[in-house]
């Protein structure tokens, strides 16, 4: 991605309006006399519980030197107490004391006042969006400084960490999974108007026929917004054959292991109810989706070139035979 950018572009200068509004600018932050690495040390260490210097600095990023000297501030003036490490006489562990605890108090609700009066500027959806982006973004970052495929995995997995798998309808299951479908495959694969209204229509009628045992949709919720989805219709194919439809998930859970979540609930649904097989269709090129696919035992059977999505694919049929539950 080129330096200069507006995708780019647009995130630094949020960034920095960020850092000017919540007050990091300021030589102290969230109404405390501390600067912001002395308030961020004291969170860590409530939100961790015992940390020791050498740890709070690989939270913070910051070098040893200088945590140490905030630490001797902090337990100066009475907001943390050290104690013996139980496995390292030599090590202490960095508590915080009764007046820490009360400093800290402050701190959240200081903090929570600030989100609140900026979440109530923004609709219900806006608010989703930016809680989920705000947390992939910040991860995201996190994963670049460790550097490392471990750290990716971390931020990876710690992205998921509050999504949560629901069956059945959801209010706004239709809309919001006709958006993802239609977004991801515009951006990808240039698809239009038609894919859109083809998702939509088919999950409407779908949803119609709900009640029925043999049919059942999973959602995959993060902050009460739909992220991920995947749907079994028990129906439309016949022959005791299920059909998986509609498996998606926001750009920014991918990587984490929702969609084998989705995927895993939904073959589990198929074995149970025993049906013969369980069909899906999609497309070449979609390489991530079918190694998936393939680790849960879905074998390509058929492809040809053809256009049931509106543009000119090479269309592919897998098919998972009956685990015996």
């Amino acid at each position: 991605m080129a330096a200069d950018t507006p995708l780019v572009n647009d995130i630094r200068s949020a960034s920095r309006t960020m850092v000017r509004e919540l007050g990091f600018m300021a030589n102290t932050l969230a109404a405390t006399p501390y600067s912001a690495s002395a308030v961020h040390a004291l969170l860590e260490i409530d939100a961790h519980g015992n940390l020791t210097a050498a740890q709070l600095a690989e939270f913070l990023g910051l070098d040893k030197s200088s945590v140490s000297r905030m630490v001797a501030k902090l337990i100066a003036n009475g907001e943390l107490q050290e104690q013996p490490c139980a496995d390292d006489a030599r090590a202490k562990q960095l508590q915080l004391s009764a007046q820490g605890q009360r400093t800290v108090a402050g701190i959240h609700a200081y903090g929570q006042t600030q989100v609140r009066s900026a979440l109530a500027q923004l609709n219900p959806s806006l608010q989703q969006a930016v809680a989920q982006g705000l947390t992939a973004y910040a991860q995201a970052l996190q994963a670049h400084r460790l550097g490392s495929a471990a750290g990716k995995a971390s931020s990876a997995s710690a992205a998921t960490t509050s999504i949560q798998i629901h069956s059945g309808y959801r209010a706004g299951a239709i809309g919001r999974i006709a958006e993802m479908h239609a977004v991801f495959y515009a951006r990808h694969w240039g698809f239009g108007a038609f894919f859109e209204s083809k998702v939509a229509s088919g999950l409407a009628e779908f949803s119609g026929r709900l009640g029925e045992p043999c049919n059942q949709i999973w959602t995959a919720v993060q902050n009460e917004r739909i992220v991920g989805s995947v749907a079994i219709d028990g129906q439309d194919l016949g022959n005791n054959q299920a059909h998986l439809r509609w498996f998606i998930l926001d750009d920014g859970c991918r990587g984490g292991g929702i969609g084998r979540q989705l995927l895993t609930q939904a073959l589990a649904f198929c074995d149970q109810r025993g049906f013969a097989s369980t069909e899906l269709w999609t497309f070449q090129g979609l390489d991530a989706a079918r190694r998936l696919y393939e680790s849960l035992g879905f074998v390509l059977v058929h492809e040809e070139a053809g256009q049931q999505w509106g543009s000119t694919v090479v269309e592919q049929q897998f098919s998972r035979r009956l685990h015996s539950a």
